[in-house]
């Protein structure tokens, strides 16, 4: 049975390969897509699957549905901020729903910091072949439409 894994904030689909960090674009962790985001203040970003919070930090998130877990990265090099412009919204060990807010964040102040906004949105440890793009690069999606699914 197939996963749907929903975009977690809204903007353009990118491939993972276009991601300007070397992990996310070579899929060491995992295939997926990632969105450039809208540039407006208090983004909300939403769980992309229903399940368990099993990782929380302000820039990341990974929620465990059916025994898969969907890592959501918010920016490139944005651990740097310490959390600076970011406000969660549940706890690690939350069940979440998909569509449910789990963070808010700055993108236009992360983009005006120098760093890239780009989302990667990535099935760990999955195949590269059990993953089947919904929205295709070039895209428009607003949070919480279908992404992908991971079979």
């Amino acid at each position: 049975m197939a996963l749907t894994v929903l975009a977690p904030v809204a903007g353009r689909v990118v491939p993972l390969a276009d991601v300007p960090d070397p992990v996310f674009s070579a899929e060491l962790v995992g295939p997926g897509l990632a969105i450039e985001p809208q540039q407006v203040p208090a983004s909300e970003v939403v769980s992309p699957v229903a399940g368990t919070v099993v990782k929380l930090h302000p820039h990341a998130f990974v929620v465990l549905a059916g025994g898969g877990g969907v890592l959501v990265h918010l920016g490139i090099d944005t651990v740097q901020l310490g959390g600076e412009g970011f406000t969660l919204h549940v706890a690690e060990g939350d069940t979440v729903v998909a569509g449910q807010t789990v963070v808010t964040w700055d993108v236009a102040a992360v983009v005006a910091g120098g760093r890239s906004a780009t989302c990667p949105v990535v099935a760990l440890e999955g195949k590269p072949e059990a993953i089947t793009p919904i929205a295709r690069p070039g895209d428009v999606v607003a949070a919480g439409e279908p992404l992908l699914s991971w079979a």
